[in-house]
């Protein structure tokens, strides 16, 4: 190694790669910790699945806002001693969430949180592209890093499950937390104390910015999740927190306009790459959105236990391997973006299309296995290529700006995504609830012969009359809840197929789509 180099001159170049995507991993527990096992997360905070969506999505947002600053605090400070710090106070931060049970001091660690995920982003990624000088050097190695990303869920439910079945749920947080110190232990043995950027004064830092569009994301993503609950533009709660994301989104983006050095550099919407790159990311994480009504059904329809549910998730991760494994070798053969794009997105519509004949009220493992494989080769498949597309076309001087766009398409595409599915089975489940409803409440000789029959089940137990027509009525009307809520999932499921068959049909018309992508040549920034 050079006398310049971050690392010691006796750390070999494959354990610095392993040290720096060690390190890379921390996003994946924190964001993950939680989303695991989102049912039981909200019981032990006592607060409902929308409120955990809103933190997840103040964690994100956060990490999304200070992007825009990270280089300031990463160029102040020596790299060793930066890390060091972040990583420490992020042990704490999650340690000290199991103590935690009132929602709004969560919110506030889970916005420290999502600042502690930022800060050591750009400084460690950089390093991380710096140990790679070739086009198939870097796929791999950023699918290797993206695709646990992408296994973190099913790795971190599963290891959630197995606590929950041996030890307190904190536990699993202070193993978290503790899983930061080897961070600190790696950094500390490997790195060398000298700085590797020009120091920069810290009152340079465009707070003004920060605060505006911090703002506007989290009052926006306050909209989305609570959008449905709330109903709408009834709530004039729902009314002033759009009005400020508004305000505060175009004050921000005013000011970077007018501003001889902004923060962010709108000139990066100029290519055309970019832009696609954002509206596919966006689109394709609203696809994916719809992989939770899945796991709703497996556990309210189906009575799947959380164990096996867990265990399902394996299924989709492996097709998340077997789609980034492929997605790495077209890209190594510089196989056209198009057709790469064209084969994911329709690997996902299948999925849509074959999992709607699946929404009935029980099926068996084996019969959702392809489909669902299917579902995690097309996540596998887009991702990276997304990413680089977005990303490797932006010259080098506006790289973090290129970032922090393919990142607010991720946030934005999974916080819409979260709105968009909670307001469809909302509405589609009451339209059908009342359909069906009719079949049951009117002079349908089935249905009554069904209640009847019901109700005799129950007296037999040992219940009054009056309790058992009761208890028949709900018993039938569960019935009919479940029957409406498959044929909400199996109606969703078709609209957002034939969306993506729309969306590839566009992709296959589109012109500005480029060939292949110059990983080397440009200095990229991989958000």
């Amino acid at each position: 190694m050079e006398d310049k180099s971050i690392f010691k001159s006796w750390v070999p170049k494959w354990a610095i790669i392993i040290i720096l995507f060690v390190c890379l991993l921390h996003s994946m527990i924190l964001l993950g910790v939680y989303t695991s096992n989102v049912t039981y997360a909200a019981s032990f905070l006592d607060i409902e699945p929308e409120d955990l969506q809103f933190a997840m999505c103040v964690t994100y947002g956060t990490l999304l806002a200070t992007i825009l600053i990270e280089s300031r605090f990463s160029s102040f400070f020596p790299a060793k001693n930066y890390l060091m710090a972040v990583y420490s106070l992020i042990g704490i931060t999650i340690i000290s969430s199991a103590y935690i049970t009132n929602f709004y001091l969560f919110l506030l660690l889970r916005v420290a949180e999502g600042i502690l995920m930022a800060l050591p982003v750009i400084t460690i990624r950089q390093l991380l592209i710096e140990q790679f000088h070739s086009k198939n050097a870097i796929i791999i190695g950023f699918s290797f890093y993206y695709g646990s990303l992408l296994l973190s869920t099913p790795f971190i439910m599963n290891i959630a499950v197995w606590f929950l079945d041996h030890y307190d749920w904190k536990y699993m947080l202070y193993v978290s937390g503790g899983l930061q110190v080897l961070n600190v232990f790696l950094i500390l043995v490997t790195f060398r104390g000298h700085r590797i950027t020009k120091k920069i004064p810290l009152y340079q830092i465009d707070w003004i910015s920060y605060i505006l569009v911090l703002t506007a994301i989290l009052c926006g993503a306050y909209f989305f999740v609570y959008a449905e609950k709330k109903y709408w533009f009834e709530s004039s709660h729902m009314v002033v927190m759009l009005m400020i994301a508004l305000i505060t989104g175009g004050l921000f983006v005013f000011k970077e306009l007018l501003v001889k050095r902004p923060t962010f550099n709108f000139e990066v919407f100029k290519y055309a790459n970019l832009r696609i790159g954002f509206l596919l990311f966006f689109l394709f994480y609203i696809s994916r959105a719809t992989l939770s009504l899945c796991h709703s059904a497996m556990f309210s329809i189906w009575n799947w236990d959380p164990s096996r549910l867990a265990g399902v998730q394996y299924i989709n991760g492996l097709g998340n391997v077997i789609g980034l494994i492929l997605a790495a070798f077209f890209l190594m053969k510089s196989v056209s973006t198009k057709i790469i794009f064209i084969i994911g997105f329709s690997l996902i519509a299948l999925f849509h299309f074959w999992f709607t004949f699946l929404f009935v009220p029980d099926v068996a493992l084996s019969d959702i296995i392809i489909p669902y494989i299917l579902q995690g080769i097309g996540v596998g498949f887009l991702f990276v290529p997304l990413i680089l597309f977005t990303t490797s076309s932006v010259p080098a001087k506006m790289a973090v700006s290129s970032g922090i766009v393919g990142v607010s398409g991720r946030f934005w595409g999974s916080t819409i995504g979260f709105c968009v599915m909670q307001n469809a089975t909302v509405f589609l489940n009451k339209k059908h609830f009342l359909k069906l409803s009719q079949f049951v409440t009117g002079e349908n000789p089935e249905a009554q012969q069904t209640i009847a029959s019901t109700a005799q089940s129950f007296i037999a137990k040992g219940y009054s009359a009056d309790n058992a027509n009761t208890l028949a009525l709900k018993k039938v009307f569960g019935t009919v809840a479940k029957q409406a809520t498959l044929l909400a999932d199996m109606e969703i499921y078709t609209i957002v197929g034939y969306g993506l068959v729309v969306l590839i049909i566009l992709i296959a018309c589109n012109q500005h789509l480029r060939q292949t992508m110059t990983l080397v040549k440009s200095k990229i920034w991989i958000g």
